[in-house]
Parts: structure tokens; C-alpha cells; sequence
């Protein structure tokens, strides 16, 4: 599939963090982030969302992936959270409840085409018994 998004990261760099090791812990989720160094943040602009795709299929962690997108999506594209210290080790953890006290980062995707939803289907189709569904057979 080909889509159009724009994807926007926001990460807090914390006194006692290394700037290094949270670019890190972005660019290991989202490799083809381009990140700059802001007072206090690192922000990234993307515009693929390959690599954290495979993610969440190798966790097999793709009916979490929809729930997190669909509480903060709208007709433009949707938000999430994620955990610093995962991804730093290359794992997606979604950030629920109360923030952790070093920041999470802040992902908003912009979806110009296709829809919101054909984008999420893409990045995380549904699923049947943990496998994702044919769209074929939806």
C-alpha cells in the first residue's frame, strides 16, 4: 500500500538523560526519523511508518496498537504514547495511565491519503484469534 502521513515526535530530554540514548530509543521505532535537538526535547518528522508496523506484528501486539490509536484518533490522523526505556531496547510499549516521570514520546500521525482508518488497517489490520485477518476475508 501506498499512504501519505506525516508523522511528528516528541520526546522530553531530562536533565539526567543522555540526548544520545533517547534519540536512540526514537530512531530504534522509527528508523527514517530525522531528529533535532530542542531546548529540554528531541523532535523528529517521519513520513513512513514501516518499521514500527513489523513491531507491533513481531509482539503480536497489533489489537493493543488499535485500541491506543482509536482513543485519540480523529478525521485526520490519530496520537499515541509510548514508553522511553522499550524502545530504547527496540520494543514497543505503549504508555497508559499516569506518564512515566522521564516523559514518553509523543507520536502524532497526519494521514493525507488513504483514510485514518485504512492507515491503521495497514500499520495494524484486525485480528481473529491473535492472527490478522485477510481484508479479503473482512
Amino acid at each position: 500500500m501506498i499512504y501519505s502521513v506525516d508523522v511528528r515526535i516528541e520526546a522530553p530530554v531530562r536533565d539526567t538523560e543522555v540526548t544520545d540514548r533517547v534519540k536512540d530509543a526514537i530512531s530504534n521505532i522509527f528508523p527514517a526519523v530525522e531528529v533535532e535537538s530542542e531546548p529540554g526535547r528531541l523532535v523528529g518528522e517521519s513520513h513512513e511508518l514501516e518499521r514500527f508496523s513489523q513491531r507491533l506484528h513481531e509482539q503480536t501486539i497489533l489489537d493493543t496498537a488499535r485500541r491506543e490509536f482509536a482513543k485519540r484518533k480523529d478525521d485526520e490522523g490519530f496520537s499515541f504514547s509510548l514508553k522511553k526505556q522499550a524502545a530504547f531496547k527496540g520494543v514497543v510499549n505503549f504508555s497508559v495511565g499516569s506518564p512515566d516521570e522521564l516523559g514518553d514520546i509523543e507520536v502524532h500521525v497526519r494521514v493525507r491519503d488513504p483514510s485514518v482508518d485504512e492507515l491503521i488497517d495497514h500499520i495494524a489490520p484486525p485480528t481473529k484469534d491473535g492472527k490478522p485477518i485477510d481484508p479479503a476475508d473482512r
